[in-house]
């Protein structure tokens, strides 16, 4: 688990935001990236929020 949240360069599928998330909060990336598809399925801003996080959150190089 890391303390702080960055996208890390090797287990990135699109942009490696729910990559970041996992390794943030301790979860397993595929849980993530399931939890984050089947919200997309729900009506709300969740595309919009994973576009703001790409953003702004910085790559990790290591």
């Amino acid at each position: 688990m890391t303390t702080t949240l960055s996208r890390p360069m090797d287990r990135r599928v699109i942009a490696g935001v729910c990559a970041g998330l996992a390794a943030r909060y301790g979860w397993k990336p595929g849980t993530v990236r399931l939890l984050f598809v089947l919200s997309c399925l729900l009506p709300g801003p969740q595309f919009v929020v994973y576009l703001a996080l790409w953003i702004m959150m910085p790559a990790r190089a290591y």
